[in-house]
């Protein structure tokens, strides 16, 4: 990656040119992001156990994963400002500890509830974490260096996703999906340590104020906006079918909670421009998105992201429900995804300024459509695992290329006082794309495994009990299916049939979204080469 795709350092006072301890402030940093990158792979892995052992429903299963990405998405960009105005090391630090704290929580909740309410928690420390580790590359290297920290730090999602799913198979498998939560916390503590030992601290040398109300509308928005997508199933999109005990009208809450957005998001605009022309600072800085590289990169980053990770949702359900892997199992099939990414980030890393980053980004997007694609044909009730391993290397390899690279796109043109904010920004569309992944593909996945497996069941069968076996594989996330095959043989494999069905939609969706994500990359052009202090 060229070192003129990154802005030059902004810290608080004159300092020295070279810092001496950076290099080993990137393997701090890089820990912390391995701390993020490994939870989401591990809880993954976990999920089916957790459903079993905590009796959640599907809605419950969306929801841990979503309340944690949703929050974190809502307040990336928050902290990536107040990263640049009180200090990047000082808020890093704040986040490892409330993240170690909250997975601590998670590990002895001892509900769904308590766990939903855990993982909340957990994406306000990981908000905290995400943004502030960019900011601190930003901050610590210059020219050419800085282009290997930023393939360093794409190397390190790579490794992690590698190790997250067969360590929490491991854990999950052989002690508890307990264990997957609390493997965590010794990690926050050696962070933390390491921060203060060699992570230099770093801030914009002029930050404007906090935008408080700006913070609270997007928090608004996007909790409104993700909230409507996974609960509009339950639900009912328009008419209310199974409303919550206080709705009383006809008429679904879902419209409501989607116009509730729709304020949110005119309202955080027009406040936004309204500061902007005060000279006062906003939570989403709107001369950055007058950047044609900034605002079209992360809208091409939000839509990848959206088919990128939402699949991630259905493969462990299908893999443990269907096919009958331990959890064990499981990661080690991920783990094709996981080593693709890692070899594909290496390469990134060792081609850096020989390639243009623009055209790694539409060839990784491209490997990533053809690793699903091959995913989605061979699923079936009795898939080898090695067909689906080889579809994911392809994925996983395509992940690796678009992930750090695209990074380098979006930020090309970014001014060094603003890298945290824009680091920030970057990374809530990456995670808004993200949330509305899980969402869409979680609804698209329930949703068809329902319908289709009511039509699978024999006409012997009665229509309502048909329905109430659907609704029990479905709220279970095909968790029931394992008792279907004690009792009815022949139902259970209508149940795998259908879950299959359900998978490979999903998986052709995600397809389609990156084919969508691939597009708007037409918008965005290769980074001029500019001569950067240090180069």
């Amino acid at each position: 990656m060229p070192a003129s795709a990154f802005p030059t350092p902004a810290t608080i006072t004159p300092e020295p040119q070279v810092d001496p301890r950076r290099w080993k402030a990137l393997v701090v940093v890089s820990v912390a992001v391995a701390l993020i990158i490994v939870d989401s792979t591990i809880v993954n892995v976990a999920i089916p156990s957790v459903v079993t052992e905590l009796n959640l429903d599907s809605t419950q299963v969306q929801w841990v994963q979503e309340s944690y990405t949703v929050v974190f998405a809502a307040l990336l960009v928050v902290f990536g400002a107040l990263a640049d105005r009180f200090g990047r090391r000082r808020l890093l630090m704040i986040g490892v500890v409330v993240f170690g704290a909250s997975r601590l929580v998670a590990a002895l909740a001892p509900s769904g509830e308590a766990l939903i309410a855990a993982r909340v928690v957990q994406g306000v420390g990981g908000a905290m974490i995400l943004p502030t580790t960019l900011s601190i590359i930003n901050a610590t290297f210059r020219g050419r260096e800085r282009g290997i920290a930023f393939a360093v730090w794409g190397s390190t999602i790579g490794g992690m996703a590698a190790v997250g799913p067969l360590l929490g198979g491991w854990l999950t498998t052989a002690y508890s999906w307990r264990w997957a939560f609390a493997i965590n916390v010794p990690l926050g503590v050696l962070i933390v340590v390491g921060c203060v030992a060699v992570v230099r601290a770093t801030r914009a040398p002029h930050p404007g104020g906090v935008d408080v109300i700006g913070a609270l509308l997007s928090v608004v928005l996007f909790t409104a906006l993700v909230f409507g997508l996974i609960e509009g199933r339950s639900y009912g999109w328009w008419a209310a079918e199974q409303p919550p005990a206080f709705w009383t009208w006809s008429v679904s809450p879902i419209p409501f909670v989607f116009a509730l957005a729709a304020l949110a998001l005119a309202a955080s605009i027009a406040w936004g421009l309204r500061r902007e022309r005060c000279g006062r600072s906003t939570v989403i800085a709107f001369g950055l998105l007058r950047i044609r590289g900034f605002r079209n990169g992360n809208l091409a980053a939000m839509v990848v992201s959206l088919g990128e990770f939402g699949i991630i949702l259905s493969l462990p359900l299908w893999l443990q429900n269907v096919l009958g892997y331990s959890a064990v199992q499981t990661g080690v099939v991920l783990l094709a995804l996981a080593g693709g990414s890692f070899l594909a980030s290496g390469l990134s890393g060792a081609y850096s300024g020989r390639i243009a980053p623009l055209a790694v980004v539409r060839a990784g997007l491209v490997a990533e459509i053809a690793g699903l694609v091959v995913v989605a044909l061979v699923i079936a009730v009795d898939t080898p695992w090695w067909a689906i391993a080889a579809g994911l290397l392809v994925y996983g390899f395509g992940v690796g290329l678009a992930t750090a690279q695209l990074t380098g796109v979006v930020l090309a043109d970014v001014p060094p006082e603003q890298s945290g904010q824009a680091s920030g920004t970057q990374s809530t569309a990456r995670q808004l794309g993200s949330a509305l992944g899980i969402a869409v593909l979680g609804t698209i996945l329930f949703s068809v495994l329902g319908s289709d497996l009511v039509d699978r069941l024999p006409d012997s069968i009665p229509s309502s009990t048909r329905t109430r076996i659907a609704a029990a594989v479905v709220d279970s996330s095909g968790g029931a299916i394992g008792g279907l095959e004690a009792s009815s043989p022949a139902v259970a494999t209508a149940a795998k049939a259908a879950f299959s069905t359900a998978t490979r939609d999903a998986a052709l969706a995600a397809a389609g979204f990156l084919a969508l994500g691939l597009l708007t990359t037409i918008s965005l052009s290769p980074a001029r080469p500019r001569r950067v202090a240090g180069d």
